[in-house]
């Protein structure tokens, strides 16, 4: 073998941009997969950000993304559209009061928090999900709207709703106005995902209507008046769906509905539970999105604890699991409920054991997503620890999307380690690429010992997943022999084929 020294000072360089960390291939852990949804919500509906500033909210984002990396979690759902406003510069939205503490107003000095996150997410190996509420024009503690906002230069279009203000779901204005601003963000930001959340008509209030009656009259046709809301609701997803897959095709499109889709007492098929429902309440068929692919991932946020009278976490996982379903089926994990109910058959713990325990041992289940990241990130009740040294022991790529890309990328080129002054690089190539959808986003790089096979369906031989197109290796004394092999990642990580080199270290 040809060894080139590397002067020093390129090292450096080359190990400064080195931003996702190696870790040694270790012994399988036991039901970990090889893919897996791991994602954790970044919310400002709950004021958090409001007029902290630009340095205090970046230096606590950074807090909680060097965290929740660490934790094994692979994809942030940051909320940037709250009530038809904007968390990322927009010329069709007024910036936010979650941000700024003045609806309108621009961040002093001026950022763009959707572009930051994107940049620090992509640089930790986690996708971003921009999270936008489609429905509310106002919250409750909102007390003045800004001029440029929809609902002041088009009041007739909204309704308001036990102190709400919401986009009237039964206007055909109102949805193309929502995808518009969808269409904004995704073509403007590289984005992984777009993703809304479970409001859909407003959540029932006893002995209050929604006040849609114009609206009924004008586009119901004589039709019950729940199916049409339903109808309206179906229109609007597909239509979002469509508007992201026309701007950009490998934008991921997903939904975090009501832990319920329906009672037993409402439907025979529903679950054994008594809440409020999806279908029947918020008008939210979400098991049809997923049947006529309108979606690409669901997250049913089921937050309650296992044991819960109502709302069983079991009962709900369990009938979760057993619907058809064509799309990723993520779960959405309470993390202070988690921690806060002990575990029924082993009450010295909290209940995240036999969480984990349901949804890794149930089928069609493909990881999960935290509400809410802060807490993750502050480790309440070790929950955060317990998923870096347990349940997110090994890294894990996305659940593969086909339907939208099927193809792998091509295999990487001339791989080679380089000896330098302070030791081993594995430098590469990446593949050559004919579009945006074939080119390497990112690398696998998998570590085995001698005379083992080769086998990179085995998720305890990754030795990094990277962005880079070279790695450190961790030379000893030159007398083992190692084989390394590395795939290249497309946007949907699709994985190419394997290219391997036997280094001693």
């Amino acid at each position: 073998m040809k060894i080139k020294l590397f002067p020093k000072s390129l090292l450096l360089v080359l190990t400064a941009l080195l931003t996702v960390s190696c870790a040694q291939a270790q012994e399988s852990v036991s039901g970990q997969p090889k893919r897996e949804f791991r994602g954790a919500w970044i919310q400002a509906v709950n004021g958090q950000w409001q007029g902290v500033g630009r340095d205090a909210m970046q230096a606590e984002l950074t807090r909680e993304l060097n965290e929740l990396q660490a934790d094994g979690i692979n994809a942030i759902l940051f909320q940037v559209r709250v009530e038809g406003d904007a968390l990322y510069a927009s010329s069709l939205e007024p910036w936010s009061r979650y941000l700024t503490g003045q609806q309108g107003t621009p961040p002093s000095p001026y950022w763009d928090p959707l572009q930051w996150m994107i940049e620090q997410c992509h640089a930790r190996g986690m996708e971003l999900h921009a999270w936008i509420n489609p429905y509310r024009a106002k919250t409750k503690g909102t007390q003045a709207l800004a001029t440029t906002h929809y609902a002041i230069q088009h009041p007739e279009r909204c309704f308001d709703y036990d102190g709400l203000k919401i986009f009237d779901p039964g206007l055909p204005e109102n949805r193309a106005f929502i995808c518009q601003v969808a269409q904004d963000i995704v073509s403007r930001y590289d984005v992984d995902g777009l993703h809304i959340d479970d409001y859909f008509y407003p959540y029932p209030v006893a002995g209050v209507a929604i006040p849609d009656d114009a609206a009924y009259a004008a586009y119901g046709g004589g039709r019950d008046r729940g199916d049409w809301r339903r109808e309206n609701v179906n229109t609007f997803i597909r239509e979002l769906f469509e508007t992201i897959r026309a701007t950009k095709p490998w934008v991921k499109f997903g939904v975090s509905p009501f832990g319920i889709y329906r009672n037993q007492r409402s439907w025979a098929q529903g679950s054994a539970t008594t809440g409020l429902q999806n279908y029947d309440d918020l008008y939210a068929d979400v098991l049809l999105w997923d049947a006529q692919g309108w979606i690409d991932y669901n997250i049913p946020q089921i937050y309650w604890e296992i044991g819960h009278k109502a709302a069983d976490y079991e009962t709900l996982i369990r009938w979760w699991s057993a619907q058809p379903h064509n799309r990723p089926l993520i779960i959405g994990q309470d993390v202070d409920r988690t921690v806060s109910h002990l575990d029924l058959q082993n009450p010295q713990h909290h209940q995240l054991t036999a969480k984990m325990r349901l949804q890794r041992g149930l089928p069609g289940i493909d990881g999960s997503c935290q509400w809410y990241a802060r807490a993750v990130a502050d480790n309440k009740g070790s929950y955060g620890t317990m998923l870096r040294q347990v349940y997110h022991r090994l890294p894990a790529l996305q659940p593969l999307m086909p339907w939208i890309d099927g193809k792998a990328p091509g295999k990487v080129r001339k791989l080679k380690p380089v000896w330098t002054e302070d030791g081993y690089i594995l430098f590469w190539t990446a593949p050559k690429a004919k579009s945006e959808m074939d080119e390497a986003r990112q690398y696998v790089v998998y570590r085995f010992p001698k005379g083992a096979r080769v086998n990179t369906d085995e998720p305890a031989c990754i030795y990094c997943i990277t962005p880079n197109t070279f790695i450190r290796l961790p030379y000893e004394d030159g007398q083992t022999k190692w084989t390394f092999a590395v795939t290249a990642l497309d946007r949907l990580q699709n994985e190419s084929k394997p290219v391997k080199k036997t280094v001693k270290l």
